[in-house]
């Protein structure tokens, strides 16, 4: 295989790839031996027709198509290798010569990083985050810890309320015919937690147990399914049991059973220490992300449209299988958001700019100061991985291949550039 290499303007290059004709026939050979069993010639039994008689019927390029989708994925990755290149996007593939007994040659249009002029990165100004940590704040991880330490009682001397558990059967019908997910058995509900469609829960209200009752609501016109979406429906239910939270009281007894601590106020004392220690960090993020706006602003980066495509769909195909993973597709999601695919595509690209812009100036900012993890952080961020994923820690490190060790070391030399920049912010 041979390879030339083109730069081009705005940080695209053209790679020129050619793979010898001998190559070249022994994919048009394997193309052959795949395909032959499919194919039925006059005089000869179904897969046993020769190649050329087929190649006589059908033409000489009959098998071409097969052997370069076979040929191009092999000799590209070489070529990448071989070239030497920091190629940021996928390929635009044209074939330019393929021809049995011929070199095949094709070129490969890619993307490579661009190399930025960076702006003035140490001692930029932005606002001033508040960290300080106000009373409420302490009071409201107080109710949400008594929250969580309640108790379910029973409600037998009265009505349903908001804030009340209600447990419940339910079918609901369309047009007097019960449809899909529209049934359950025992099921609690918080009522007033607006988890239901709108009016199912606040014709719950005032009922009481063991009582049958029937809601009468309507489907929100962008509910994600088309057959409900806008549609009346009547619910019927049965109150099995209605519960309300009993909260405990917030002194010296409850401070003991959540924690270490024996009085209320030490809890407090504990719950303040944390939450500063969070908006200090959470403080140091904003005045970070501020900083690396103001840089970009200051730096002159190119970044080529292929780049930028490339990003924009890696983030498409991520968001996609998260969705799918939440038992959604991708057309239900922009339905219910009242969305296009055309404008959410819009929001990628912009996401992936500033993704492709901030990591560029931290890179090159690692590069400049010239960060190195150490090996003490390599080791301690392999040990976070095999945590994360249960695994042993020798194992992670066996796992990891020569690539995948330099992107972990690069990411942690952009985190200490991003580390770098928000502790040389000046805040105003």
């Amino acid at each position: 295989m041979s390879l030339q290499v083109e730069k081009l303007e705005h940080n695209m290059a053209k790679l020129t790839i050619e793979v010898p004709a001998e190559e070249l026939e022994k994919a048009i050979e394997g193309a052959y031996q795949k395909n032959k069993k499919n194919i039925v010639l006059p005089g000869f039994r179904k897969g046993k027709a020769p190649r050329k008689m087929i190649e006589r019927m059908y033409g000489k390029g009959v098998f071409l198509e097969d052997a370069a989708n076979d040929l191009i994925p092999e000799a590209y990755s070489k070529a990448v290798d071989e070239s030497d290149l920091e190629i940021v996007s996928y390929p635009s593939i044209d074939v330019t010569q393929i021809e049995a007994g011929q070199p095949f040659i094709f070129t490969a249009e890619v993307a490579l990083k661009p190399d930025i002029v960076l702006g003035e990165y140490k001692g930029i100004e932005v606002e001033k985050p508040d960290d300080e940590v106000k009373e409420d704040e302490i009071q409201a991880e107080l109710i949400r810890e008594q929250e969580q330490n309640s108790r379910l009682v029973a409600v037998e001397d009265r009505a349903a309320e908001n804030g009340d558990i209600v447990t419940i059967d339910y079918e609901g019908f369309v047009d007097g015919e019960a449809f899909a997910g529209g049934k359950a058995t025992d099921y609690p509900l918080t009522l007033g937690s607006g988890a239901f469609i709108p009016g199912f829960e606040e014709q719950l209200v005032g009922v009481r147990t063991d009582e049958d009752v029937e809601l009468h609501v309507t489907f929100p016109e962008n509910y994600g399914n088309d057959e409900l979406s806008g549609k009346d429906a009547v619910f019927k239910c049965t109150v099995h049991k209605i519960e309300h939270k009993e909260l405990p009281e917030l002194d010296d007894e409850f401070a003991q059973d959540v924690s270490e601590f024996d009085t209320m106020e030490e809890y407090k004392a504990d719950i303040r220490r944390r939450l500063t220690e969070e908006k200090e960090a959470e403080g140091k993020r904003r005045k970070g992300n501020d900083a690396i706006v103001k840089i970009v602003e200051n730096s002159q980066i190119d970044i080529p449209d292929a780049m930028l495509e490339t990003q924009k769909n890696q983030q498409l195909d991520d968001f996609s299988r998260r969705l799918q993973m939440q038992g959604m597709l991708l057309d239900q999601y922009l339905r219910m958001a009242q969305m296009t695919q055309e404008q959410l595509e819009n929001q990628m690209e912009e996401r992936a700019k500033e993704n492709i812009q901030n990591r560029l100036v931290l890179e090159k900012i690692a590069e400049v100061e010239n960060i190195q993890p150490t090996q003490e952080q390599v080791d301690e961020e392999i040990k976070k991985t095999a945590e994360a994923y249960h695994m042993d820690i020798e194992k992670v490190r066996d796992m990891l291949g020569e690539k995948e060790m330099e992107q972990m070391k690069q990411d942690l030399a952009v985190q200490q550039a991003f580390d770098l920049i928000a502790d040389n912010a000046v805040a105003v």
